[in-house]
């Protein structure tokens, strides 16, 4: 994920600065509305863009590309210049507002899916800044079920059914959830207040948690993201042309989007514009292994000796699959290529966990 920052002042240029020095987990793009030459430190690093656009078609670019956004500056501010582009609470991008001396920092929107109170408190860490959490679970310290619906990369099917849950939550009622069969992980401790009902449920059930696309009688049902895609590609492959290629290798395969966890391969196409592109604006995360890594995992595939003599590996794209799968990952859409790409589909094993 990455976090724009936006300043309106000088005290909030150089509390921007602070920050993404000491971020380490998340890229930091500074951006200030502020007239000054002051750009840039010393070692002409944490670059600050000054932005000529409104305030309000910069933010629309922000949530295009699904950046995470801090406002350093009133809470007005930030309001009046996402208003236009908000649209739904599991899409929308993070929000915060800190002051410009750094004592207090806001999560306004995305606070659970979208992470935007991780990053309230994380930055709070780092900073010493004051966290100002208000989302109701988190506040008197409950269940948070789009929280462990994240943990478990559980797609959320319909997002009415989150509050209805987290209603009961907050009334110190038991909620009831069926898992499908074998799925829900033998060691892990589940809380007093979550009623385990067989699968199928044969009533009205507050949460069912299933791959399969039967109809069930429940507030909220959630789809694990079962699948990993491997994927291969020339250097400077087009954003586009990545993300039509996967569209139709997905639709092919009779797979949703909104089931995959995750898009891996080579460290070589680490830094490659394209499937850096897609994974930001999807939000599914990105990740590469080494040769030697891929190497290593086992099965038989689809080689060729071309790859391996320019990548070190006989395969990239089924090999990262189920390298990111992990041990019990299945190859269910072998190597497919076009136009300089390539791309796998793995189907790994999912487990639902309670415990942090």
């Amino acid at each position: 994920m990455n976090l724009s920052i936006i300043s309106f002042t000088q005290n909030g240029i150089s509390l921007s600065k602070n920050i993404a020095n000491v971020m380490e987990q998340i890229k930091c793009s500074l951006y200030t509305k502020c007239s000054t030459d002051y750009i840039s430190d010393n070692n002409n690093e944490n670059i600050i863009k000054y932005v000529e656009q409104s305030i309000y078609e910069w933010t629309g670019k922000q949530f295009e590309e699904k950046n995470a956004i801090l406002f350093i500056g009133a809470t007005g501010i930030a309001v009046r210049a996402i208003a236009p582009h908000i649209n739904d609470k599991l899409t929308d991008s993070p929000v915060l507002v800190m002051d410009e001396m750094g004592k207090y920092i806001i999560p306004v929107l995305s606070g659970h899916v979208g992470g935007a109170n991780e990053i309230a408190l994380n930055i709070a860490t780092l900073t010493g800044a004051k966290p100002v959490i208000t989302t109701a679970t988190d506040i008197n310290e409950l269940f948070a079920i789009d929280i462990f619906a994240k943990k478990n990369q559980l797609f959320i099917t319909n997002k009415d059914g989150i509050a209805k849950v987290s209603s009961k939550i907050l009334y110190e009622k038991s909620i009831s959830i069926s898992i499908e069969n074998d799925h829900l992980d033998s060691d892990d401790y589940v809380p007093s207040f979550i009623n385990i009902i067989d699968y199928p449920p044969q009533e009205k059930t507050d949460v069912v948690i299933t791959s399969e696309d039967n109809k069930f009688d429940t507030s909220l049902l959630l789809k694990p993201m079962e699948y990993v895609i491997g994927f291969g590609c020339k250097k400077g492959k087009e954003y586009y042309k990545i993300d039509q290629y996967i569209n139709e290798s997905l639709e092919q395969a009779g797979i949703s989007l909104n089931s995959i966890s995750g898009i891996s391969s080579i460290d070589v196409k680490k830094d490659e514009p394209g499937l850096i592109k897609w994974s930001t604006k999807t939000r599914i995360p990105f990740t590469t292994y080494s040769a030697e890594e891929l190497e290593s995992v086992g099965g038989t595939f689809n080689s060729s000796e071309f790859v391996k003599a320019n990548v070190g590996v006989d395969n990239v794209c089924e090999r990262a699959a189920l390298k990111l799968c992990g041990a019990d990952g299945k190859l269910i859409y072998e190597k497919h290529a076009k136009d300089g790409m390539t791309i796998a589909i793995a189907k790994k094993t999912w487990r639902v966990k309670f415990d942090e």
